[in-house]
């Protein structure tokens, strides 16, 4: 009963939140073309809003980090405090309110990494997906619940009950080991021989900075 009333509650949030997500695409569209790039047209922007494509699981996210997969690029969108607090490993902070600074573009606008974008749920991702996406950036995607839900299943993942099915023991093992990784400790570690720690290697973000197309007409 509690799950259900749960389950109700983050359903009606996500209604709300998608309902504001729609409302900004709109003020966007109404928003002047910026002068060095003209975006996407309006119909596809709002297009782009109400597809769930845009989102990557914390699984899939874990994943890609524990096999250093070089192509996934993380972008923190929340203020420097609580990036400096607790953020994923490799990320680069880029506040919302600086996000479309010239310096932050040579990040978002390029096409050697897959962005992905995150903030402490999914609110100030999305706004940050909504205004990437209006400029045409490509290779864009949010962390589907944000730091929220890597806690939630990532480092802290629930242990499934006994009745439940085959994959849902599985995918715990999972977790637990991605968490471990991560640096959780579990009391049966400290029974077993203790092995080093693997260490996450610091990855050195080098992105090309896009060359400017010339400026069109003359004298």
């Amino acid at each position: 009963m509690v799950k259900r009333k749960v389950a109700k509650v983050l359903a009606f949030r996500y209604k709300i939140l998608a309902g504001i997500l729609i409302i900004l695409a709109g003020g966007l569209v109404l928003l002047p073309k910026y002068e060095k790039h003209e975006g996407i047209k309006p119909e596809q922007l709002l297009s782009n809003v109400i597809s769930p494509e845009r989102y990557i699981s914390t699984d899939i996210l874990a994943d890609k980090l524990i096999n250093q997969d070089p192509s996934y690029l993380l972008i923190d969108v929340r203020d420097k405090e609580s990036y400096h607090t607790y953020t994923l490993p490799n990320a680069i902070n880029i506040p919302l309110a600086k996000l479309l600074d010239e310096d932050s573009e040579r990040y978002l606008n390029q096409d050697e990494y897959d962005v992905v974008l995150f903030s402490n749920d999914n609110f100030y991702a999305d706004q940050a997906w909504i205004l990437c996406n209006r400029l045409d950036y490509q290779n864009l995607h949010v962390l589907k619940g944000g730091i929220n839900q890597w806690f939630n299943t990532v480092i802290n993942p629930p242990k499934p009950l006994e009745n439940m099915p085959t994959e849902q023991f599985e995918l715990y093992s999972f977790r637990k080991a991605a968490s471990m990784y991560f640096g959780v400790a579990y009391p049966e570690q400290f029974k077993a021989v203790k092995k080093p720690k693997k260490k996450i290697v610091k990855k050195i973000i080098t992105v090309k900075k896009k060359k400017k197309a010339p400026a069109e007409g003359g004298c």
